[in-house]
């Protein structure tokens, strides 16, 4: 099936009328689908329309009113990353070490960060930073923000318990 110009004007006729696509497509017949007339329409720049199901949900229209502008909080950017002292290859990185990769993986240089990492994830204080965004743009977290005391801790281990088992690790 082609798009002869008779076709077209009688899509935009009928597109103009308000019919569905899938009345058009019948109506143009040759086997053309609904999503060939949506398709064709599109590329036509024919007007946007509501769909005809979202036409009959509605029961009336609510007067529009003038909303004030809120002024927002302005935005916080992340501090730089700080440089690495080198990185460190992959193979030999240790438990403690920031997991953040620099570079490609398929190049010969790739390593990750090596930094000294927050407790409890798996990057610096730098690169938790950029990772951990927080869900609104009005604040940068901090480090301080993934702390977290696991009460079962204090309670099984005593304080140079948990400072050694901390240092082994």
């Amino acid at each position: 099936m082609s798009w002869t110009d008779e076709r077209v004007a009688l899509l935009k006729k009928l597109w103009g009328e308000g019919k569905s696509a899938a009345e058009i497509a019948k109506t143009l017949g040759g086997g053309l689908t609904r999503n060939a007339v949506i398709g064709k329409a599109h590329r036509l720049k024919l007007s946007n329309r509501i769909s005809p199901i979202q036409q009959n949900n509605k029961k009336s229209v609510a007067p529009i009113k003038l909303v004030e502008e809120k002024k927002t909080a302005p935005v916080v950017l992340a501090k730089p990353v700080k440089k690495s002292t080198g990185g460190v290859k992959m193979v030999n990185l240790k438990e403690r070490q920031c997991r953040w990769p620099h570079g490609d993986p398929k190049d010969a240089d790739f390593h990750m960060c090596g930094d000294e990492i927050v407790p409890g994830l798996p990057y610096c204080e730098d690169h938790a930073k950029v990772a951990y965004q927080a869900p609104s743009r009005s604040r940068v977290l901090a480090a301080e923000d993934f702390e977290r005391e696991r009460p079962n801790d204090r309670d099984t281990f005593g304080e140079d318990e948990l400072k050694e088992a901390a240092g082994a690790s």
